[in-house]
């Protein structure tokens, strides 16, 4: 691929450098009872390249379906420029935002050149009745717009396929033709869905490329992507979307480092997970019961330990002892000595006297 930066200096659509230009601010997107995006935070700044990642079923598409205006928000709002986007997709391009899609979406029966042209129509002037009469100003129209579809051409690569029908490109072509598409619209910000989807390592490293020289332009890009080698290669920033909501967002080796991305895409629990904090409550009840239940046993145990230690020293146990052994009054008169005796002395007299037995 030959990648012409000098076609334009700069997009139409952009802006100074570092300047916001989307800032999407507690996007929830529900489905009925089914929480499809959670209070997301989001926001790109004009020349940056941001990388959106997850797993599957985690909310990607739709969160980008929220920012192009397929789908209202269910709660927050979504900013370009400083100004709340309106709820209608073709109100979202005009504004400045233009998209590609997962699923390439192509007039299969239009040629490459007129399906470029289909991305001019929201910066061209002409109406109905100019397309009608075809008069002076409709033909400088067209022209502009031909020539301006022709640079796009050439700048991915397909300026010599400009007549070939679109079902015939190869599938890389044609998805170099759907980001020819897009920025015909001369966007500030281009929305990238799988860019690299079903791609060879050739053509991964060329829509690579492609998406650098874009950004060079100082447009914005926000990319959803699977193949992590070509996204921690390609953005400046990644965010991470977990069953709807940000897990973490950073730069390539930020995210790369968290544990919790990793167990996220391995399918392995860990501790905050998005959703899981209803559950976590019940196990921490339960462990505080536990520790309570354990600490009883311990004290019962304890007490248990204590009462054998009081049972040997009985005053009535020499006494017995003393009147089961002899009856003789040698031995009674006896008794009040022994008792007068130090307990280490009863205590061994106790053992004489079982030997005599």
């Amino acid at each position: 691929m030959t990648t012409d930066t000098t076609t334009q200096g700069a997009a139409e659509g952009a802006v100074a450098p570092g300047e916001t230009v989307l800032d999407a601010r507690g996007v929830t997107m529900r489905f009925g009872g089914l929480t499809a995006v959670r209070n997301v935070d989001l926001t790109v700044n004009s020349g940056e390249i941001v990388g959106l990642i997850g797993p599957n079923g985690a909310g990607k598409t739709t969160f980008f379906n929220c920012l192009t205006g397929l789908y209202v928000p269910t709660e927050g709002e979504v900013r370009f420029r400083g100004e709340v986007l309106p709820p209608k997709s073709f109100k979202v391009t005009a504004a400045g935002i233009a998209r590609t899609f997962q699923n390439i979406r192509l007039f299969a029966n239009m040629t490459v050149l007129e399906n470029v042209l289909v991305g001019r129509h929201t910066r061209t002037k002409e109406g109905f009745w100019s397309a009608i009469l075809r008069g002076p100003g409709f033909h400088r129209a067209e022209k502009a717009s031909r020539e301006r579809a022709m640079e796009l051409l050439e700048f991915v690569g397909l300026e010599a396929k400009a007549e070939h029908l679109a079902r015939n490109l190869p599938y890389g072509e044609q998805r170099k033709l759907e980001i020819a598409r897009a920025l015909a619209s001369e966007p500030g910000l281009l929305l990238l869905d799988e860019p690299t989807a079903g791609m060879n390592p050739q053509e991964t490293r060329a829509t690579e490329e492609l998406v650098f020289a874009i950004r060079d332009k100082g447009i914005a890009v926000l990319v959803i992507e699977h193949d992590m080698r070509f996204i921690f290669n390609l953005c400046d920033r990644v965010a991470v979307l977990v069953q709807g909501e940000k897990l973490i967002e950073g730069d390539s080796a930020t995210v790369q480092g968290d544990e919790r991305v990793v167990a996220a895409y391995l399918g392995e629990p860990f501790e905050g997970a998005p959703g899981e904090e209803a559950p976590a409550a019940a196990p921490a009840e339960g462990s505080q019961a536990e520790a309570v239940t354990t600490e009883a046993a311990e004290a019962s145990a304890a007490a248990a330990a204590e009462a054998p230690e009081a049972e040997p020293v009985e005053p009535s146990e020499p006494e017995a002892q003393a009147s089961d052994a002899e009856t003789s009054q040698a031995q009674a008169d006896e008794a009040p000595a022994e008792a007068e005796a130090p307990a280490d002395t009863v205590t061994d007299a106790v053992p004489g006297k079982e030997n005599d037995r």
